[in-house]
């Protein structure tokens, strides 16, 4: 029986975009918390996760309050936003998620951590990123093994990668999408009631006409990969000015 979780991340695990009905977001660590809760009759929670965040800074900035906190139980999820920066290095960050993962392992608490999904079938304009994504994956993978985290392959399942489960700017999942990961994550948790059934694939998609797809990627365009780009050329990230959501960890409400 696990009595506190803390989540450390970016913006996948701050939430985004799982609205929580209340002007901010759920997201997967708080699905997978109430999941905890309930199979054991209660949970503390904290999620440290700031959207925007590099490895090296959620290592930074985040690993000691983590720590502080003396959880049982962990997440550590980071990678998607260095993979998008011209310095990437597969090594480097793995480095960094595997130093987080063997610090929290050395203070009791289970971790787990996932491999990302592949982006190219959510985000055409992301084909040239996917080496560095598997690239990625396949250091998380020799990470984790050395260091006694326990490893959701999310990544190596093709219906991470349904567009259907992603949002509108597709960087991030969707409420159906925070919710398989939720699951995928009981399930490799061993909590009753959970199966392998994340790992299905929905129903086939209706085609769509060539129009409707170049309408599509013109909207999208236009809605979110140019005002990123103008964010990030001037310097400036989605998470500046930011606190994480749930600093204290907290009893997770049953009902």
């Amino acid at each position: 029986m696990w009595q506190r979780y803390v989540a450390i991340g970016d913006s996948t695990t701050e939430g985004l975009d799982d609205p929580d009905g209340a002007g901010g977001y759920r997201g997967w660590a708080d699905r997978f918390a109430l999941a905890v809760a309930r199979a054991q009759g209660g949970l503390e929670y904290a999620n440290l996760a700031i959207r925007g965040r590099t490895t090296a800074l959620i290592r930074a900035e985040q690993l000691q309050p983590a720590l502080d906190l003396a959880p049982d139980l962990a997440t550590v999820v980071a990678g998607m936003n260095d993979v998008l920066r011209p310095s990437f290095d597969a090594d480097q960050v793995a480095g960094d998620v595997a130093a987080m993962q063997q610090a929290l392992v050395d203070q009791g608490a289970t971790v787990l951590t996932f491999t990302m999904p592949d982006p190219a079938p959510v985000m055409p304009l992301a084909r040239p990123l996917r080496g560095r994504m598997l690239a990625l994956n396949e250091a998380l993978r020799a990470a984790t093994a050395r260091t006694g985290a326990t490893l959701l392959d999310l990544g190596a399942h093709p219906v991470s990668s349904d567009p259907r489960l992603w949002s509108d700017d597709r960087l991030h999942a969707n409420s159906a999408g925070h919710e398989r990961i939720a699951a995928a994550l009981a399930y490799t948790a061993g909590l009753p009631g959970f199966d392998d059934s994340w790992t299905q694939p929905l129903p086939p998609a209706a085609r769509r006409r060539r129009g409707e797809v170049f309408g599509a990627e013109l909207a999208w365009t236009r809605r979110h990969l140019l005002p990123w780009l103008v964010r990030h050329l001037s310097g400036r990230s989605s998470g500046d000015d930011r606190v994480a959501k749930r600093p204290v960890p907290l009893p997770v409400p049953l009902d």
